[in-house]
């Protein structure tokens, strides 16, 4: 609303404000994010043991690529008995922060456990992963200093850096040429520099050159960190990573940060470094200070995770196999993966999001569940399925999915969505003004 006074400067105009209520905020921020999008049709946030009893119901194998239980540990009753186990012996939590509370004995069994399997010096376990990634960037930088990261980097990076004092800036994703190019340009302007890399880009599938970005940032006399979520458990003949992958020492890396939701099968996050980093860490990263300590349970579990995939390597090799057979499978049938290295996670990619979505209504129909990724999470022009390989699928689990895939493909019309949900997804697909979450880190470019 819009006022018009008279005052001895002349007319003047004052807005006003009327004053809104959260609820209503809330529901406009969520319907300019894409929210619309879910009003007739949401196939996210679906409580998947109703959907595998569906499944049973009409008859169907219930098969989910949804997950990142990369190397089937999720229900493996050697690591639910480790958590029960230490359950009943340290009861439910940790009680406290480890600072100030003490810690259990399985909390630096952990650590040194995950430094071993890694490779480096020390490493430092955290309630979170994303709160790994978050804590550490904001913390680790200030004012005078630069944070260069890849543009793909996942949102708890992105957040991290607008928690830091320093200067951010990002690359085109895995273009090499161009971070050389910045830091030749910028380097000399800043104290330190921080360059932050995946080691498996978990929309796309790819990788970057590891070995080159070490050449990069030694040049230039920058640290470099890389987000492991994704690519421990998965890269590397025994899963150990990216730097295995490209054989490579680990200790040659900054910071290695990882996730024990993935391929560890719980929650929580770890920072991995040389041991005076991790011990100044251990004393001053706010994430970690001022947070509680792992459960003794979660940290039993990842205990067993660990020594499973050492003692089973098969793991490692059927979830190679099977995501190269995934990848062949996808360009044969005619399927667009786009970048993906074949290592774990593949997308398929469509042309729109009434497509991503039908495909996906398509394979549910059929007893696999396949969320589409669309604009909330990816630009609205790259819209997707991505499927999570695993070493509990098969190879007929795989040609299941294309069987489905292709019939959809040649009888689009045979769906589970109406006309109305169709014209929804449509015009809000069309709708240009949308305040649409970013996929990629919007950092501004120096372009």
């Amino acid at each position: 609303m819009v006022n018009v006074v008279l005052s001895g400067q002349g007319l003047q105009c004052v807005m006003k404000m009327h004053p809104q209520t959260l609820e209503h905020y809330a529901r406009r921020r969520f319907s300019l994010a894409g929210g619309a999008l879910l009003e007739d049709h949401n196939p996210y946030c679906v409580p998947t043991d109703q959907i595998a009893a569906d499944c049973r119901a009409r008859g169907v194998d219930y098969l989910s690529f949804a997950h990142y239980d990369y190397l089937a540990l999720s229900d493996d009753q050697r690591i639910c008995f480790a958590a029960m186990k230490a359950m009943q012996s340290y009861g439910a939590g940790a009680g406290a922060s480890r600072l100030v509370g003490g810690e259990r004995l399985v909390h630096r069994e952990l650590e040194a456990d995950l430094a071993g399997f890694v490779g480096t010096e020390a490493v430092l376990a955290m309630v979170s992963g994303y709160g790994a990634n978050t804590a550490l960037i904001g913390h680790l930088l200030t004012t005078g200093d630069l944070i260069l990261a890849d543009e793909y980097v996942h949102n708890s990076i992105v957040s991290g850096t607008r928690l830091s004092r320093a200067e951010t800036l990002s690359f085109r994703h895995n273009d090499l040429a161009e971070l050389d190019s910045i830091l030749q340009q910028y380097r000399d302007k800043y104290r330190r520099v921080l360059v932050i890399v995946e080691g498996l880009y978990s929309m796309d599938g790819d990788i970057p050159d590891l070995p080159r970005l070490l050449q990069i940032v030694k040049q230039h006399q920058a640290w470099l960190m890389v987000d492991e979520a994704h690519s421990i458990g998965v890269l590397g003949h025994t899963g150990r990573g990216l730097c295995e992958h490209h054989g490579i020492d680990p200790r040659e890396v900054d910071l290695i940060v990882g996730t024990l939701s993935k391929s560890l099968v719980t929650c929580g996050g770890f920072i991995c470094a040389r041991e005076s980093i991790i011990e100044w860490l251990r004393y001053t990263l706010p994430g970690y200070v001022y947070s509680v300590g792992l459960p003794p349970s979660t940290a039993a579990a990842v205990r067993t995770a660990l020594a499973i995939i050492t003692r089973e390597p098969h793991r490692v090799e059927h979830l190679r196999a099977i995501s190269a057979y995934f990848v062949a499978t996808a360009r044969k049938s005619g399927f667009d993966v786009g970048r993906a290295a074949g290592l774990g996670v593949v997308p398929i990619m469509f042309k729109d999001t009434e497509a991503a979505f039908l495909a996906s209504e398509a394979l549910l129909s059929a007893g696999i569940y396949v969320p589409p990724i669309v604009q909330l999470g990816v630009p609205k022009d790259m819209p997707r399925l991505r499927f999570f390989l695993s070493a509990n699928h098969s190879f007929q689990d795989v040609d299941r999915v294309f069987d489905v895939l292709t019939t959809w493909r040649e009888h689009p019309g045979a769906n589970g969505l109406d006309d109305g949900v169709l014209l929804k997804l449509a015009s809000t697909v069309q709708n240009g003004d949308a305040e649409l979450l970013p996929f990629t880190s919007s950092l501004a470019p120096p372009r």
